[in-house]
Order: C-alpha cells, then sequence, then structure tokens
C-alpha cells in the first residue's frame, strides 16, 4: 500500500495533521465542492490554498492515528483500510466531478497546512504540467480474464476415454485440462491485444499494470491483462462503444471496462517520507 507521511518532528498526543486528498486549481468551484465534503472519520475538508494559483482538499486528522507507526497499523486492518480508502476516494470523486485534480495517494499526510502549502509552492510547476496534462481527460480501466475453469475440457478424439487403465485415462484428463487452459489464456491475450489497438488513437496515454491476483481481482479467473487509458472526456462514449462492440462470445474469456474516473493512474503522486 503506498501512502505518503511528511517527515519532520514527531507530533504529540493531541496534535492533529493535515490528511490531503487531492490538489487542482484555486477554483471557486473547488471552493464550493470542498465546503459540501467529508472525509476520513468524517472530518470537514477544506482548501488550502498558495500564491500560484493551486489548491490542495485536506481535513485534519488525529496524530496519534496517522503518524507513521499507527498508519502501518491502521492499514493492515482490512475492515479500516477500507473506510479509509472509501472516504479518501469519495473526496476524489466529487472534487473530479467539479474540476481537474490530481489524486493524492491514500493516506497522503502532513504536519499541518503550512506544510501543505508549502509543497504546493515547492512542486507548483510540477502540479502545474500535470493539471494541464489531465485537464478535461478522464480515466477507465480495461480488465481481460481467462477462466479455464468455466469451459468443458476438449479432448482429440485419439484420446476419448477408453476401457484403458485408469492413470492413462487420468493423464489424458490431465493433458486435456492443459491445453484448454492454454487455449482460453492465448485467446484472452488476442483480446487485449485487440481491445488496446481498437481505442489507440481515441486515448491519450496508457498504462500497463500487473495483473491482478485471485482474491485481489475479486472477479472469477485469471486476470491476464490489467490496463488504464487516459481518454479525453469527449471521446469517452466512443471509447466505451468500441470496446463493447469488441466483445465477443469467446468461451472462458471476459472484458471488463470501468470508469470513467479520476486519473488517478496519471497523476504523479506527492513524495515524502513521516509524519510532519
Amino acid at each position: 500500500m503506498n501512502t505518503t507521511v511528511d517527515a519532520q518532528p514527531s507530533p504529540t498526543a493531541g496534535d492533529e495533521l493535515s490528511y490531503v486528498y487531492a490538489i487542482g486549481r484555486d477554483h471557486a468551484a473547488l471552493q464550493r465542492t470542498a465546503a459540501l465534503l467529508a472525509g476520513v472519520d468524517d472530518r470537514a475538508v477544506r482548501p488550502v490554498t498558495r500564491a500560484g494559483g493551486l489548491a490542495a482538499l485536506v481535513s485534519h486528522v488525529p496524530a496519534g492515528m496517522f503518524d507513521a507507526q499507527a498508519l502501518k497499523t491502521q492499514l493492515e486492518d482490512l475492515g479500516r483500510l477500507e473506510a479509509i480508502a472509501r472516504a479518501h476516494h469519495a473526496v476524489v470523486d466529487a472534487a473530479f466531478a467539479a474540476a481537474t485534480v490530481l489524486p493524492m495517494r491514500l493516506a497522503t499526510v502532513y504536519r499541518d497546512d503550512d506544510r501543505v502549502a508549502a509543497v504546493l509552492g515547492e512542486r507548483h510547476d510540477e502540479f502545474d504540467r500535470l493539471l494541464r496534462r489531465l485537464d478535461r481527460h478522464v480515466e477507465f480501466g480495461v480488465k481481460v480474464y481467462a477462466d479455464p475453469g468455466s469451459v468443458p475440457v476438449r479432448r482429440r478424439p485419439h484420446e476419448e476415454p477408453t476401457a484403458e487403465s485408469p492413470g492413462r485415462a487420468y493423464l489424458q484428463q490431465r493433458r486435456a485440462q492443459r491445453r484448454t487452459g492454454e487455449d482460453v489464456r492465448r485467446a484472452a491475450a488476442a483480446m487485449a491485444a485487440d481491445a488496446a489497438t481498437a481505442v489507440r488513437d481515441l486515448a491519450s496515454e496508457r498504462v500497463v499494470h500487473r495483473p491482478q491476483e485471485g482474491g485481489l481481482s475479486g472477479r472469477s479467473g485469471e486476470n491476464v491483462a490489467n490496463e488504464a487509458y487516459l481518454v479525453p472526456a469527449y471521446s469517452a462514449d466512443g471509447f466505451r462503444t468500441r470496446l463493447d462492440a469488441l466483445v465477443r462470445d469467446t468461451p472462458g474469456v471476459r472484458i471488463e471496462v470501468t470508469g470513467p474516473w479520476a486519473p488517478y493512474s496519471f497523476a504523479t503522486p506527492v513524495e515524502g517520507g513521516g509524519a510532519a
């Protein structure tokens, strides 16, 4: 789990830190949206601004729960991790609906608002460049799954069950299962390649993520491809239409398109070290 905790003198009990959700331009729309939001643990969200026209959406969090060691403990608790993630993404999604923003890593925490404002100044040019790059763009996720277990095993004619030994029949079954699995995975890889080709001219950028493992994907089958696309907002409908047209009746192969989302995969997160 990627987190950022700005390293400065350790906070004392009762202190509060500044949790940053997203960075955008200091526009009225972002200010109005911030006033309506609640973040982690239902804390009020507020904008922190800096000369130069940037604003960070921030809420207070208890130092005793969000310094480096306490935060590590929280994120190892799956229930608590889910609660933090839901609150974080809800703020980012609401902000993104109002203005272009850079989503920050989950649990990006700074010593106080002054330090947040200092980061906006120190990295103004980088944030400005990223905001210009992502302006009027959305992110789509495209995943392709191979599920050999959902496909009947295909035997070759000479491998049809016979009255021979159980051992021989077992080996024939295993070979047939292996071939079926290989066929399904090849078909899934082909579909992933076709998907990338189909939307190449509609996407500004593409990121290839590591395929998700078993339980992490939350889906049946093997995640063969896990990609993100940065798409101009005006091309969003066309992007989906092309991928919908690509879906074909290929046994054991499934394509999943999600979005549009805030462009998490294309925003450089704040770098840092421990609670500051």
